[in-house]
């Protein structure tokens, strides 16, 4: 698994380390973990629906793909804290068996997840927004014709775009700055009858 990207993410190319992410209790740890930082597994265990043993057996798992780490020791040196590895993680099936498969589980559980998103920040979040940020704020629907190469460029160029500010440390941040979620979907849609599309 390498991070060489802009974003600093984790490139999952095996199979194998797919089907592992494609677990709704591995997927919390791990954007738990990239959220909030280093932690237990008895600390994640409350958030991600596990117990401390489930949590701490998930978090292993994780380990044997290179998706987290063992952290620097906390106050209690006898408890073993844990890290994600890079600042996300990306995927693609590959030409190996079973990967086209893997690809779209692990694909399917995180839309599903994020699904939930914008309705929950609709009713938790916005309303508690001063206006400054309400107006920043909300959803963009853009439809665009892009060849294969084009889509492929467009997203390097967003992601070149965002990198210094993923990058960027807490002692960075401006005054006034909160953590922002950017969600991008890249769906190609289906090919229409006579529009030439193979």
């Amino acid at each position: 698994m390498s991070s060489e990207n802009p974003l600093g993410d984790v490139e999952v190319t095996d199979p194998r380390a797919m089907r592992a992410l494609a677990h709704p209790v591995r997927l919390a740890i791990l954007e738990r973990l990239r959220l909030h930082g280093a932690a237990t597994a008895s600390e994640l265990a409350p958030h991600v629906g596990a117990t401390p043993t489930v949590a701490s057996w998930h978090l292993r798992h994780l380990a044997e793909f290179g998706l987290v780490r063992d952290a620097e020791p906390g106050p209690d040196r006898r408890k073993r804290r844990w890290e994600a590895v890079g600042r996300g993680f990306r995927f693609a099936a590959g030409a190996e068996e079973g990967s086209a498969e893997a690809a779209s589980a692990l694909s399917q559980l995180m839309f599903q997840r994020s699904a939930a998103l914008p309705a929950r920040w609709m009713a938790e979040v916005e309303p508690e927004l001063p206006l400054e940020w309400r107006t920043l704020s909300g959803l963009a629907n853009t439809r665009v014709v892009l060849s294969p190469e084009e889509l492929a460029g467009l997203e390097a160029a967003v992601e070149q775009l965002l990198a210094p500010y993923v990058h960027r440390e807490r002692a960075d941040w401006p005054a006034g700055a909160r953590t922002v979620r950017l969600m991008r979907y890249a769906l190609p849609e289906a090919a229409e009858a006579g529009d030439g599309t193979p």
